[in-house]
């Protein structure tokens, strides 16, 4: 149900007035009243007016983004039979599949109670192909899908009948589909709607805004002219959350992400509440978890599991007896975390630092949705350099501060795609796109230059391939106007239109051996792992997925054969890019409790004591300042920098510090980066060159090193080959799916370099390499926050040479040349390594 306030005084004569006799009759039923943010959205919207609405859990978001349809299409009556055909009402965009599907549940109820004339539908890459086909002949009033959806309806030709009464364009939890290559793509979407339904106004609402200008620009068209921005609409109030970080007697780790020491202070809290959202941050986190859990279960609670990679079937499952509140406990990743209203959630427990301040205030939403009642969470360090990070989080919920990042420029590749998609749907003029597309926010300075060599690139896949006519995708007419080249290239659009690109997965199918030996055929599909990760495993290997222990039985026609299994020590998958970056907001804010005693003096004794120590021995680095240590260990000298700006950024430094270390003679061997340190190791003596300034470090880390030496960097390395990969896919170039069959993650990524390398020869200014180059600088590479780094540490790097390593060295030592084990046997070679390292940091010493 959607929440609304119990307000006693009765209802102004004027909010009477507002809404039709069904809704006044259903408040009153229920003992409730419309908010009042809830009648001004709709006064707005019946103005006229695009409006964003920022309003914390629990204060009818939902609602008032869909009262302006409800009331508009009250108002309207049922279509009598054989009327003329009329299109979709209002379309609702959610960023996930089963937020789509958890509005139309919750919307459907007061809409039934209410007896109202409303046809509501979802719409999802779930849904079957006979629905979706019905859909578009019999459009239902609302329409709730996701951004690749409404690409793939906007590239039909159909469309402008389809949209051509659309009033309303409702986008849910927005900050989190605008930042996106997701929200680049929708962007178009809503220009090219706005085309064909020119009344139409949007509704964005949103809970963890950092900037709500940016959002209110996104929402309504852009012009030459002059910026337009949308209506603000602020909802203040509501009862702050009641966070606490697990306060255990355990020994919490020096490193890793497991978490597994709280695991019976985890359980006590779910057996102490009505039902839990215990959330991760990867996938690889929420099957360890919850196989923990499970062998502690002791009182045999109803324990289940949701994440992106299990079959579509278990995860509707899970929604369905969490809405109705038949469990206990749920471990999830991001699936969960945006908007959905699960049953009575009463607590949230964050398993792992939260890595932003605005994704905790949106988990932790989750719990309780009752604006003026607490939610409750605990946050549970996976480490101690974690325990800072979470103290961090705790804070800036409590002061409400936002680290939602910038929306950026919109992507070239994405742009390529929706050209394409454009053509899908009828034969376009170059001039009407191009300025239809900077009516977007993302694009609204994007130059007719590039939009010409976007169109090119489409045409022709550029120079240096425009001899093959794979590559002709649209074909420009006698009239001037560009078509696609065939129906076969529409059909691959559709195929393969969206911006995630994921590793390439195979099916995990579960089977059994028959009285002979041999696998049988069938069997039921649990979800998809990662084919990288099956690459690794021999037959006979036990691992974890969908909450079940497997046997790895052989890959047959793409597919991953399992049996169930019993086993000690299996395997877990782990799935490329699932890691969330540090936020910038976070890590200054760790850095300020490092050099800030009494902000020091809230932590649990065994990091105040470790930190406490570390000062002894070092030093704790001031808010401004760059520490760097170095010692030696064994037949090698290692240097610890201690940068505080996230794993993207420290990779990126470390690469490029190699760089200009061998170019000095100093031999660097290797170096291991983690959100919070960098360490690089040699042969040499670092500390003697330093001294010797042979370089000195401001030389070492000058902001220059952005400049040639990440050229000729990028230029060696395999990253942007990977980058390039997905840009490619995104682009159109390279096709994922081909009718009846999917191409592997080999044969993609063969093509890809074959490509690549190409184009580096004969085309070095080819659109796709400039695309490429932007998307590793803001992604795999941060550059921008790197060279921040670099600007802020001049004239404040502080060099401590040290005979032993340092206390604070300690998580990122443990990173060096760590193996792949799993279960206890990894957390036992953790502990046993710390103890070590810790024994010799206590008698460290220094001179600096």
């Amino acid at each position: 149900m959607f929440p609304v306030n119990r307000i006693d005084s009765p209802l102004p004569e004027s909010d009477a007035l507002t809404l039709p006799a069904p809704f006044l009759r259903w408040f009153a039923e229920k003992g409730w009243r419309p908010r009042a943010h809830q009648l001004e959205l709709l006064s707005r919207a019946e103005a006229g007016e695009s409006t964003l609405l920022i309003a914390p859990t629990g204060a009818g978001k939902t609602l008032a983004g869909f009262l302006p349809s409800l009331v508009d299409l009250t108002r309207r009556g049922e279509i009598p039979p054989g009327s003329p055909f009329i299109g979709i009402h209002t379309l609702y965009i959610s960023p996930l599949k089963a937020l789509a599907v958890d509005i139309e549940r919750n919307l459907m109820k007061p809409v039934a109670e209410m007896g109202l004339p409303v046809r509501i539908e979802n719409r999802t890459g779930d849904t079957p192909q006979g629905k979706r086909q019905r859909q578009r002949l019999n459009p239902p009033d609302i329409l709730l899908t996701t951004p690749e959806q409404l690409a793939l309806l906007i590239a039909n030709g159909e469309a402008d009948r389809f949209f051509k009464d659309l009033r309303y364009v409702v986008l849910d939890e927005l900050h989190s589909l605008v930042t996106s290559k997701r929200g680049h793509l929708l962007s178009l979407g809503l220009a090219r709607l706005r085309r064909l339904a020119p009344d139409l106004q949007t509704i964005g609402l949103s809970a963890t805004v950092a900037e709500p200008m940016e959002l209110q620009r996104w929402l309504v068209a852009q012009s030459e002219q002059r910026e337009n921005h949308a209506g603000l609409i602020i909802v203040s109030g509501g009862a702050k959350p009641e966070i606490s970080i697990l306060r255990t007697d355990e020994h919490v780790p020096w490193a890793g992400h497991s978490a597994r020491y709280a695991i019976a202070d985890v359980y006590a809290a779910i057996k102490d509440h009505g039902t839990t959202l215990l959330f991760v941050n990867t996938r690889s986190q929420a099957e360890m978890l919850f196989q923990e859990l499970w062998t502690i279960n002791d009182d045999n609670l109803p324990i289940a599991l949701h994440h992106g990679s299990l079959d579509v079937a278990q995860r509707r499952k899970v929604e369905a007896a969490m809405s109705e509140n038949r469990l206990r406990a749920v471990v999830a990743t991001s699936t969960l975390d945006l908007g959905i209203d699960w049953g009575d959630v009463d607590l949230v427990v964050h398993v792992g630092a939260p890595k932003g301040a605005s994704r905790l205030a949106q988990r932790i939403g989750r719990a309780n949705h009752r604006m003026d009642e607490p939610s409750r969470a605990i946050l549970v360090p996976a480490n101690r350099f974690e325990v800072m990070e979470c103290q961090a989080a705790l804070d800036a919920n409590y002061i409400g501060a936002q680290d939602t990042p910038p929306l950026g420029r919109g992507a070239l590749d994405v742009l390529a795609q929706h050209v394409l998609g454009a053509a899908c749907a009828k034969p376009f003029d170059a001039v009407d796109l191009h300025r239809e597309i900077t009516s977007a926010a993302p694009y609204a300075d994007l130059s007719w230059e590039t939009f010409e060599r976007i169109v090119d690139f489409v045409a022709t896949g550029g120079y240096a391939l425009r001899t093959y006519e794979r590559y002709a995708r649209i074909r420009k007419t006698k009239d001037g106007l560009w078509r696609v080249s065939n129906p076969m290239v529409a059909q691959q659009y559709r195929l393969n239109v969206g911006t995630i690109v994921e590793s390439p997965m195979l099916n995990v199918r579960m089977v059994k051996r028959n009285a002979r030996g041999s696998l049988g055929r069938g069997g039921m599909t649990l979800g998809k792992v990662e084919e990288y990760f099956l690459e690794m495993l021999s037959p006979g290997d036990t691992f974890l997925f969908s909450g079940k222990v497997v046997r790895f039985e052989g890959i047959r026609e793409n597919e991953c054969l399992v049996s169930q299994a019993f086993s000690f020590d299996p395997k877990v998958p782990t799935y490329a890019g699932g890691k969330f970056p540090l936020s910038t907001y976070l890590a200054a804010q760790v850095r300020k409790m490092l050099a800030d005693p009494t902000r020091r003096a809230s932590l649990p004794d065994q990091v105040r004591d470790w930190l406490t120590l570390q000062k002894d021995v070092s030093m704790l680095p001031r808010e401004d300042e760059l520490l760097i240590e170095t010692f030696p260990r064994g037949s090698r000298h290692y240097m610890v920098i201690y940068a505080f700006e996230g794993r993207l950024a420290h990779q990126t430094l470390g690469m490029l510090l190699t760089r200009r270390l061998d170019r000095a003679g100093l031999k660097p061997l290797g170096f291991v980066a983690t959100d919070y340190s960098l360490a690089v190791w040699g042969l040499d003596d670092l500390s003697s060159a330093f001294r010797a300034r042979r370089p000195s470090l401001a030389q070492l880390f000058d902001e220059d090193m952005l400049g040639d030496d990440l050229e000729a960097w990028l230029n060696e390395s395999f990253l942007l080959k990977r980058t390039f990969r997905n840009c490619a896919v995104i682009a159109g170039l390279i096709d994922q799916r081909h009718p009846g069959k999917e191409k592997t993650g080999r044969q993609i990524t063969v093509s890809a370099d074959l490509i690549y390398d190409v184009l580096r020869a004969h085309e070095p200014d080819h659109i796709l390499l400039e695309a490429t180059r932007s998307d590793a600088a803001t992604g795999l590479l941060d550059i921008g926050r790197l060279g921040s780094m670099l600007n802020r540490i001049k004239g404040h790097i502080t060099h401590r040479r040290l005979d032993h390593i340092s206390p604070l060295a300690i998580p990122v030592m443990l990173e060096i040349g760590k193996e792949v084990i799993h279960g206890e046997a990894h957390d036992f070679l953790l502990t046993v390594a710390a103890d070590d390292l810790m024994n010799e940091a206590m008698g460290a010493g220094h001179d600096g």
